[in-house]
């Protein structure tokens, strides 16, 4: 079950995305990731109030949101810094870069997850898993030399350093999410909820202070897309977090399958964008396909 809500939300994640993409074009990045950062938590302050109204209805829907705890708090916050490092990279990595380009090398985080989750959890794997995994990065990796051929030299551009960051402060991410849910016992939709909240005050306070030391760099023009950035992200992290709450979930599969993005924002993104060389790009998107079907069969 936990495979199969891990790859609904790779789905929304992947149109979210492509609309993360149609926002930026010549737009100002901070603004726009505050703004996205608004409509998800117009969306997570029902949950709230309603939780708190009728805490008996929620929770037999699955949906109570509660307190944390002074500490939880703490905890909480320390992740919404991790994410808005990583969102903050990320979105101006896409805002300069193909988005064909952009996910295959986010997609590369779960090998950091991988690492972290056997090391600091004692996950094991099946050799299916083992063998989609390899098959995935394999497909990675070739993603990556057919960027070379659109011009984008890894070690040059400092686009591509910012995607590194965001890969890596996004799989550091991850391995909190199992830490927060099952070491501390944190509820997933207590999480989700505060951890919306705080990514407003956090992202909100970046932007404002941006106004004033870079106010040249402040054009902005207003989308819908931006709404729906919101939206999207708040179904894949209900999904993800859904998936990631039952006991015998891998955090290493999860995130390799939650990664699977890249193949919708290939799909709907080279096309949308008009992006190059989508035909030779379809021989590794097979691969990721492929490990997919590994993971879900295994």
């Amino acid at each position: 079950m936990w495979i199969s809500l891990g790859i609904l939300s790779a789905f929304f994640l992947g149109i979210y995305d492509v609309m993360k993409k149609w926002s930026l074009r010549d737009n100002a990045v901070l603004k726009v990731l505050f703004l996205s950062n608004c409509f998800a938590v117009v969306i997570t302050v029902p949950v709230f109030l309603l939780s708190l109204a009728m805490p008996r209805m929620m929770a037999a829907a699955g949906l109570l949101a509660s307190f944390p705890t002074f500490a939880e708090h703490g905890y909480i916050l320390l992740k919404t810094l991790l994410v808005s490092a990583s969102w903050i990279s990320a979105f101006f990595a896409l805002k300069h870069l193909p988005i064909s380009i952009v996910s295959p090398i986010r997609a590369s985080a779960p090998l950091w997850t991988l690492l972290g989750a056997v090391f600091l959890f004692g996950e094991s794997l099946r050799p299916m898993h083992w063998g989609a995994i390899v098959l995935i990065f394999s497909s990675y990796y070739v993603f990556s030399l057919l960027g070379r051929q659109e011009g984008i030299h890894f070690k040059k551009n400092r686009w591509v350093f910012l995607v590194a960051i965001a890969t890596l402060t996004g799989a550091a991410s991850a391995l909190y999410d199992k830490y927060l849910l099952h070491n501390l016992g944190i509820d997933r939709i207590t999480l989700q909820v505060w951890f919306s909240f705080y990514l407003v005050l956090v992202n909100g306070t970046i932007w404002w202070v941006s106004r004033f030391l870079a106010p040249g760099a402040q054009r902005f023009e207003w989308r819908y897309s931006i709404v729906f950035i919101g939206v999207f992200l708040i179904v894949a992290d209900y999904l993800y977090f859904r998936s990631l709450s039952y006991d015998d979930a891998l955090i290493a599969v999860l995130s390799v399958v939650r990664r699977s993005s890249v193949v919708v924002s290939f799909l709907v993104g080279g096309l949308l964008f008009k992006e190059l060389n989508k035909r030779k790009k379809l021989i590794p998107l097979s691969g990721v396909l492929l490990g997919i079907i590994l993971l879900v069969v295994s």
